[in-house]
């Protein structure tokens, strides 16, 4: 669908372009991402509820994977439910406030997980390489200073993005080519010099992006150096099991992301936008439930425990 561009306005109007789609096709669609968004809100709703109640998961490892599995629900819900929206109504139009807070949360919640698995990561690195100092080590004021200051940094980075977004200048109404406010797809629509935005998001992507990179690179060649330090063989894949889940998960994340922006046509971005938002938080609680014991005994003794009582 092509638009009539006007005169340049102080308030444009984006309309969401993702899929040139018939009735029948934006169904199915609708009806995969309510799928899968339902998949993401009841595993990680799980994975919530089930270290509330449990005592024995009131653990560092486990309040950090409660953070994840917030911040998994936070995120996905940032843009599938307004896709959801527009294939059951076919209205596209967003207007500029709604575009631009979308694009606030998606940055924000974007960094925030990267802060979350570089945690995560060092939670892993201590349990390996100083397990006897383990619990002395990552106390609850360790925990809350590497989570908290994480969800500020992310917020201010974010806001610092959006403020040099809103400097940007757009005509009357836009096609965004893709299916939410991504700041790659609102600056490759402006007309208006993006040097400064660029600059901010090089700079950005150094502290939000390389350095927890880096910073998880080291603590599992620390964990590796000293899995390999064990001489049984199952005494290592026990110890280094644990951080499997963790692994697979950076992996992902990382890779889908990297890819994403290194991304030069527009359907690899749009392809590559639907997995990093929908199999990044859809991935996490499936990891952490089916290959975590504590969770499945958690599962097994609430279950148990619920049939104990309607008997």
């Amino acid at each position: 669908m092509s638009i009539e561009k006007n005169n340049i306005t102080s308030e444009p109007v984006f309309y969401i372009f993702a899929f040139s789609t018939s009735e029948n096709e934006s169904l199915i669609i609708l009806a995969t991402v309510l799928l899968i968004y339902l998949i993401i809100l009841s595993g990680n709703l799980l994975i919530i509820s089930l270290i509330s109640l449990e005592p024995r998961l009131h653990t560092p490892m486990y309040f950090f994977l409660c953070n994840l599995s917030t911040l998994d629900i936070v995120f996905s819900s940032t843009t599938l439910p307004k896709l959801m929206y527009i294939c059951l109504t076919g209205d596209h139009v967003v207007s500029y406030s709604s575009c631009l807070a979308q694009m606030y949360l998606s940055v924000a919640f974007g960094d925030l997980e990267c802060f979350l698995l570089t945690s995560m990561a060092i939670d892993r690195y201590v349990a390996v390489c100083f397990p006897l100092h383990y619990s002395l080590i990552m106390s609850k004021k360790v925990c809350g200073l590497l989570v908290f200051p994480a969800w500020f940094m992310s917020m201010v980075n974010s806001s610092i993005l959006t403020f040099l977004t809103c400097n940007l200048s757009y005509f009357g109404l836009v096609e965004v080519k893709n299916f939410f406010c991504e700041l790659k797809a609102l600056m490759n629509i402006t007309i208006s010099d993006t040097t400064s935005l660029k600059n901010s998001i090089m700079v950005a992507a150094m502290y939000v992006g390389l350095i927890p990179s880096c910073m998880i690179l080291a603590s599992y060649v620390c964990i590796i150096h000293t899995v390999l330090k064990i001489n049984s063989l199952a005494g290592r894949w026990k110890t280094f099991s644990s951080c499997s889940s963790h692994i697979t998960t950076v992996i992902v994340f990382y890779g889908c992301g990297m890819t994403l922006y290194l991304s030069q046509s527009h359907e690899q971005e749009l392809i590559l936008s639907l997995i990093f938002y929908t199999l990044v938080p859809m991935l996490n609680p499936l990891l952490y439930s089916l290959r975590n014991k504590d969770i499945t005994w958690a599962i097994r003794r609430r279950m148990n425990k619920k049939i104990s009582c309607s008997l």
